[in-house]
């Protein structure tokens, strides 16, 4: 057998307080480094000895020295977040971990805190603490709207603004409510879902209730937006790929002094009839350049949901790719 190119080596776990944290349940985390990189790794006192190829110990070694600096500043890191480290350094070994995965959005639910689980979603968020309009495209998963909503929800309870306007296109309903029964909570009611959904997940659900019952957080199908100004307000729309033209003005010139709008979308899942232009895709064209407002682009590597669905997204956009350079 050939060792010439195995190596072992030494990484030390000094730093580390919490050390059983830190290797995970029965050492699962050291499992899950073990079958991304290809190498044995043993514990022995406070030290990891590696074994394996040269080039497998290196990559090693990198995830584990930042997984041990991100560790000393008192995370607990997950199986989960070593899979979303992995991804991270893949596209940039450089890239700061502590910087995306320490920073945090504080909420008032169990979770107590929401992070940024990539490079993406942490720029992401500093976009939205410094522009008073966000433009967030990608696929589904990648955290746009939650996102949104913890930064909505952090800055009411913490009263930099004083209310939470919620709202996306009822493209299913084509927006002409009033055929549908019940009254207007039970005609949108569906297509609001998701957003409801976010928020329960950020505030216990008696008080989320409260806040709506007092239109301090206000749900509400785009149509109703027009001809309102909305001061003193965080605004979230979602699913924008399926505004027109015509809303997408409409909601951006809602946006009222002391004010934050986020809007979201997949520009890839655009539901509108064909003689229709998606307000989504115009807006980068018209406004791409004009300071205060900033477009923050997902990718399939920003998916946080099971693994499946980052793999399920690459496969439909090279299998798009591909019909179309056919077609």
């Amino acid at each position: 057998m050939d060792v010439s190119n195995k190596e072992n080596r030494k990484i030390d776990l000094t730093e580390i307080t919490n050390l059983s944290a830190f290797l995970g349940h029965q050492d699962r985390n050291i499992r899950v480094i073990e079958g991304l990189y290809k190498v044995r790794i043993s514990t022995r006192g406070k030290e990891l000895h590696l074994n394996g190829p040269n080039a497998n110990i290196d990559k090693t070694a990198i995830i584990l020295k930042k997984i041990i600096s991100l560790s000393a500043g008192g995370y607990i890191v997950t199986e989960e977040d070593i899979k979303l480290i992995d991804r991270v350094i893949r596209e940039d070994p450089d890239a700061d971990i502590k910087e995306i995965f320490l920073d945090q959005i504080e909420v008032p639910s169990h979770k107590r805190v929401i992070r940024p689980k990539s490079k993406v979603q942490k720029a992401y968020i500093e976009s939205i603490r410094k522009h008073d309009i966000v433009l967030g495209i990608g696929p589904a998963g990648t955290g746009k709207t939650y996102l949104a909503m913890a930064m909505a929800v952090s800055d009411l309870i913490s009263k930099r603004v004083s209310r939470i306007v919620l709202t996306r296109p009822a493209i299913e309903a084509g927006e002409s409510l009033g055929y549908l029964p019940g009254d207007l909570y039970e005609k949108v009611n569906p297509y609001l879902r998701p957003l409801y959904d976010a928020l329960y997940d950020m505030m216990d659900p008696d008080r989320a209730k409260k806040l709506i019952e007092r239109d301090t957080i206000e749900i509400a199908p785009l149509a109703y937006m027009r001809g309102r100004t909305l001061n003193d307000a965080f605004i979230i729309l979602d699913e924008a790929q399926n505004t027109t033209s015509e809303q997408m003005m409409m909601f951006l010139t809602r946006l009222g002094f002391g004010s934050k709008a986020v809007i979201t979308g997949d520009i890839t899942q655009v539901d509108l009839p064909p003689n229709k232009i998606s307000g989504l895709i115009e807006v980068q064209s018209i406004l791409g350049q004009v300071r205060g407002i900033n477009f923050i682009y997902f990718s399939e590597l920003d998916v946080v949901r099971h693994d499946l669905v980052q793999k399920i997204i690459k496969a439909y956009e090279e299998y798009n790719r591909n019909h179309a350079q056919r077609g």
